[in-house]
């Protein structure tokens, strides 16, 4: 066909530019995290899988939850527990991140870091940085938490199973927009003194005879404003200059699991935050092109903490052996887990909402 090009060809030097246009695009986008995730109701394993991924990491990451989690890592024959911590902080060469997602009770982070500190954990605080934008749990709180599961049990028989640490009660705070940040804590402190008394009213008259001791609580936190007040970052600008810096491996460890994820688990008998991949983004705040592999982690059989729908449960000798030969207790809660068989069905629900590149 004379003046004519077959719609197939392509003018001199085409495949080039568009491989060029590829590389800066990936140049644009940045380092991509490695995200592990629970794949079932937790207690996994995923610790062990970020302490062997940590050991090469420049940033470890906790994007969601609180200290409701619990990780166990041994090193060196010193068994480590960490709930808010990612555990992570075990490599003294790589920098630990609390994005804003997590929510933060000040007194449970120093006494696991003073706990840990006692098996051998050094400059914990100088490897630490925490966002700025991430919510605090109160003890209030946790006082209402343990008052809630009293009144579910009360009026329907039957209670949620939380760990009382007070973390759907604070994020129930941070989505009625009451709620107060690690940034309110270290401003102004008479504005943050007026907020927290207002909060604590609001919880007192819907809990009667929850008792505060509100001068005591804000002198208390006044303290911990200004020992982690080092340690805070504006966690938008640090995870960008993250990813668009110098290459650095990012790892971001997630707690609790896909079956507890507040929109995708076994609802209502879930946690109160996204557990699911979606959260690393909205707890992080980086965009889902920086997202890389993403482990999804499963034990060889199945176990569950507090109540909830179990379809493969074993209530029996069975279930006793599990539980017996794999010492399931709770790092948490030190409640004993249900135990049961490996259920395929939920690992196939759970990569269809995480899409687990292993």
């Amino acid at each position: 066909m004379s003046g004519t090009r077959a719609s197939n060809d392509r003018p001199p030097g085409a495949g080039g530019v568009k491989r060029g246009r590829l590389q800066q695009e990936a140049a644009a986008t940045g380092s991509r995290v490695t995200v592990v995730l629970g794949a079932q109701w937790g207690d996994e394993g995923k610790g062990k899988v970020v302490d062997l991924l940590a050991t090469d990491a420049d940033i470890v990451s906790r994007c969601q939850g609180g200290n409701n989690a619990g990780h166990t890592v041994v090193v060196d024959g010193k068994e480590y527990d960490f709930h808010l911590l990612p555990s992570g902080i075990i490599n003294t060469k790589a920098v630990s991140f609390i994005g804003n997602g997590v929510v933060i009770h000040l007194p449970g982070l120093f006494e696991e870091a003073e706990k840990n500190e006692k098996k051998g954990l050094k400059d914990w605080e100088k490897r630490l940085i925490i966002s700025d934008r991430a919510h605090l749990v109160f003890d209030f709180h946790q006082a209402v938490d343990g008052l809630q599961e009293v009144q579910r049990q009360a009026q329907e028989g039957k209670n949620i199973g939380t760990t009382k640490k007070g973390i759907g009660p604070t994020y129930s705070s941070k989505a009625a927009r009451t709620g107060l940040r690690i940034c309110d804590l270290l401003s102004d402190f008479d504005e943050f003194s007026t907020r927290f008394k207002n909060l604590a009213h609001q919880h007192q008259s819907m809990f009667p005879s929850l008792e505060i001791d509100v001068e005591g609580q804000l002198k208390r936190l006044k303290g911990f404003a200004e020992r982690i007040r080092p340690m805070v970052r504006d966690g938008v600008y640090f995870m960008y200059e993250a990813l668009h810096g110098p290459p650095k491996k990012i790892l971001v460890e997630g707690a609790n699991a896909a079956l507890l994820d507040i929109d995708f688990g076994t609802y209502p008998f879930v946690t109160s935050s996204n557990c699911t991949v979606g959260g690393v983004c909205t707890g992080l705040g980086i965009p889902p092109q920086n997202i890389g592999d993403v482990y999804g982690v499963v034990k060889a059989y199945t176990t569950r903490v507090g109540i909830g729908a179990f379809p493969t449960e074993q209530i029996n000798e069975i279930g006793d052996l599990l539980q017996n030969r794999g010492h399931e207790w709770g790092v948490t809660t030190g409640r004993k887990r249900r135990c049961g068989w490996l259920d395929l069905m939920i690992l196939r629900y759970a990569h269809m909402v995480n899409g687990f590149t292993a």
